[in-house]
């Protein structure tokens, strides 16, 4: 009898055991490869490394209108995989209630290899980067007291908590870290192109995108730099100031004189998908976009020297070179990034 009763005792300690090995065996890290034509990681994994929990629980947080005050508004109300995590259409993003930005969405993807983020920089740590639409009154206006009281209250939240993180803490630490592993996991680098420099099967490059990608090479690489395509600068590109506006860019971080109009180098990857372009998205089209750089650019405040030769504004291209550069930057595009499951909201 006394050896049953001491079974009887011991029963609930084997279970927690295998629960907890249970739950050790399912938050399995995720394998972050490096593709072979990118450059290094600018994200430190070790301090956050993502994991198959951590990554589920990003997402759901992403897709969550719940931490929006409106019980909307979630990451994903702006950034739509099948236009590149962009918000296609929209000039500038909209939020609760219907508030009207000032910027365009900006696409999600290799965030990992970049060093700041947002138009005029903001932020130069993916972990904090979420802060700026959770809060901001005109995006989700979010309140992470709100939201951390809601997910405490949610049987799943509190389930991929405990499964995602040691500690299992409900709390905004964990909470910026699992979006930034679902961010970093969000990489796009099987396009066509990818292919062709790795020399996979599907990469063959036209006569005319070889072509294309040459006059890149030649005009555009110096800003777009690498296969991410953006050497993470702040530059001003001529645009003509919006006087109903007047977004002074990097500025409003550094209040540096020289970073008046200076914006992000944006990524070219899957510009075929995210228009409108432009910090503001007054240009619709890639036709317009290089009719600006070959005809329309204005030497305001702090023009990119890039930009002004000798007083001659701007990149000389002819229409051919326009229509080969076109062609080019559709091999950017990459079906499998904007199609894969794991991102997506369902």
């Amino acid at each position: 009898m006394r050896k049953l009763l001491f079974i009887i005792a011991y029963l609930p300690l084997l279970w927690s055991c295998s629960d907890n090995e249970s739950e050790d065996y399912q938050n399995l890290p995720l394998d972050v490869q490096v593709p072979s034509n990118f450059p290094p990681l600018a994200y430190d994994l070790s301090n956050n490394p993502p994991t198959e929990k951590g990554f589920e629980l990003g997402k759901k947080l992403f897709y969550d209108g719940r931490l929006a005050s409106d019980g909307i508004v979630s990451c994903g109300f702006c950034h739509i995989q099948e236009d590149a995590f962009t918000h296609h259409g929209h000039a500038v993003s909209h939020g609760v209630g219907d508030a009207i930005g000032t910027r365009n969405t900006p696409p999600i993807q290799n965030l990992a290899y970049q060093t700041t983020f947002m138009w005029d920089g903001a932020t130069d740590h993916l972990d904090l980067q979420s802060i700026i639409p959770l809060t901001s009154p005109i995006e989700m206006n979010g309140n992470f007291a709100s939201a951390i009281n809601m997910m405490k209250n949610d049987p799943e939240y509190k389930k991929l908590y405990k499964l995602a993180f040691v500690d299992g803490q409900i709390n905004s630490e964990n909470m910026l870290k699992a979006l930034a592993q679902f961010m970093v996991m969000v990489t796009s680098s099987n396009s066509r192109y990818d292919k062709y420099r790795r020399k996979e099967t599907g990469g063959n490059l036209t006569a005319e995108e070889l072509e294309g990608f040459a006059l890149f090479n030649q005009k555009c690489a110096s800003c777009h730099a690498t296969d991410i395509f953006t050497d993470n600068s702040f530059r001003n590109n001529g645009l003509p100031i919006n006087p109903a506006i007047n977004d002074i860019g990097r500025f409003r971080v550094t209040e540096l004189e020289q970073d008046l109009y200076k914006f992000k180098v944006p990524s070219l990857r899957n510009i075929e998908k995210t228009a409108p372009y432009m910090h503001d998205g007054r240009f619709y089209t890639l036709e317009a976009v290089l009719n600006h750089y070959s005809s329309g650019v204005v030497n305001t405040q702090n023009l990119d020297v890039s930009l002004n030769n000798n007083g001659a504004l701007g990149i000389p291209l002819t229409t051919v070179e326009k229509t080969k550069l076109i062609a080019f930057l559709k091999t950017l595009t990459d079906q499998q990034y904007l199609t894969d499951r794991r991102f997506s909201e369902y």
